[in-house]
């Protein structure tokens, strides 16, 4: 069958797409996607049994459950159409990528554009190859703007995801450690970041960016298409903002307008300041973004400060973690002021050969600083040279913890997705 017919079947199911029977798929058109270890296509009964009105397949024994559709490839099928309803549709779309901060990013531009526009977000980090499709099939005729994140830990998948979403505006947040099992080095992390710029300079598209970040500054000097933000008064950028607070929270000040966010941590000055700059090329008032901006409460272990009893507070920063985001978040930590600090740090992911080496680097970064403790967590960590406590699990520093009698002690637990650490919350509950 044809994209233009599946679309036509896309159209039949009010632009209904699911992926996923454990959630709602009544009257969607439904993708069987193969994982790694299973294959998508033997949950084709039960997606009808759930009240799908059609079901892609590219298995051909499935073929006998009703209203299936047989392709060759039902995530090239995904992406295919997720393209053609793009060209589809009028509503322009703002790529978003970076190491350290898309997702806030992103959650915080939307607050901003959604004060003035019906618009649309990427849910959570569906950033991929599967998520940027469902993203983009989840823009309806009434939508006016969509943000469209994308993640990467390989190069060309960025260009890929581009052909995809055929963007009309970029932000790049940063560049920094992250995937260094996949980009081998800062320069591939560059590189593959930088795929975005190429899209959107090959299309003569709008790019958003940081006027402080000196490598983005060189990249795009001579690209007239870009609109641009600093926080350290660069008077070449469109948008200027000043800290005027880091702690509790971050407070931003631009063109007599002082904002106070919800985000703790001088780097969450730069997604605050692109938020305002997006804000503003798309005329929304300061008063408006301000209300974006201040309405935004961090969730999912992203920089959440979290108050529990006899005086004890946490930094939770445990959705994810690499070198360079650890890093800023031991430098914020380090400015705070409390009676008591204690920093745990779980193993970082996805390091290939640099693994000994970064966490080592992390490691020897601490010991520049005087804290009451310093518990690490996992393999990785145990393997550096150091006089900390260490532990293999989370599960064991929390019976560690489970031990222990604090007070107006401040926690910082950061840490990568897969270790965690956001179940040290529970131990003060």
């Amino acid at each position: 069958m044809s994209i233009e017919s599946i679309y036509s079947k896309f159209q039949e199911c009010n632009f209904s797409v699911s992926t996923d029977t454990r959630k709602n798929v009544q009257d969607s058109l439904f993708f069987c996607l193969n994982g790694e270890n299973f294959d998508g296509n033997t949950f084709a009964q039960k997606a009808f049994d759930n009240g799908a009105k059609y079901i892609i397949i590219d298995n051909p024994a499935y073929q006998s459950v009703k209203n299936t559709i047989l392709v060759d490839n039902s995530l090239e099928t995904l992406q295919k159409l997720a393209n053609f309803h793009r060209k589809k549709l009028a509503t322009p779309i703002i790529a978003i990528t970076g190491s350290n901060g898309k997702t806030t990013s992103k959650e915080l531009i939307f607050s901003v554009l959604n004060q003035s526009f019906h618009t649309i977000a990427t849910l959570g980090n569906l950033n991929n190859h599967i998520g940027v499709p469902l993203t983009l099939l989840s823009i309806k005729p009434s939508t006016e703007i969509a943000i469209v994140e994308m993640g990467a830990n390989h190069p060309n998948e960025i260009a890929f995801l581009c052909q995809i979403a055929e963007p009309d505006f970029g932000y790049i947040t940063n560049f920094g450690k992250a995937h260094l099992e996949g980009f081998l080095s800062i320069e591939g992390v560059i590189k593959a970041k930088c795929e975005l710029y190429e899209y959107l300079m090959a299309h003569q598209k709008t790019i958003f960016f940081n006027q402080d970040n000196l490598i983005q500054a060189e990249k795009l000097q001579n690209y007239p298409s870009i609109f641009s933000f600093s926080v350290k008064n660069n008077n070449s950028a469109n948008i200027i903002a000043q800290i005027v607070q880091s702690f509790p929270f971050v407070s931003i000040k631009t063109e007599n307008t002082t904002i106070h966010s919800h985000l703790t941590g001088v780097y969450n000055a730069d997604n605050i300041a692109a938020a305002i700059c997006v804000g503003r090329y798309f005329k929304i008032s300061y008063e408006a973004i301000k209300k974006g901006i201040e309405n935004y409460i961090p969730s999912n272990s992203r920089s959440q400060i979290i108050e529990k009893a006899n005086g004890n507070k946490l930094l939770l920063d445990a959705y994810n973690a690499n070198p360079s985001s650890m890093q800023v978040a031991i430098d914020n930590f380090k400015q705070i002021e409390y009676p008591n600090k204690i920093v745990i740090l779980g193993d970082m992911k996805e390091l290939g050969t640099e693994s000994h080496f970064e966490h080592q680097q992390i490691v020897t970064y601490l010991e520049n600083n005087v804290w009451n403790e310093v518990l690490l967590v996992g393999e990785n960590f145990g393997n550096t040279s150091n006089n900390y406590k260490h532990f293999k699990s989370t599960d064991d520093v929390l019976s560690y913890l489970e031990k222990q009698h604090y007070t107006d002690t401040f926690f910082l637990i950061k840490g990568s997705r897969a270790m965690k650490l956001e179940q040290i919350v529970a131990y003060f509950e």
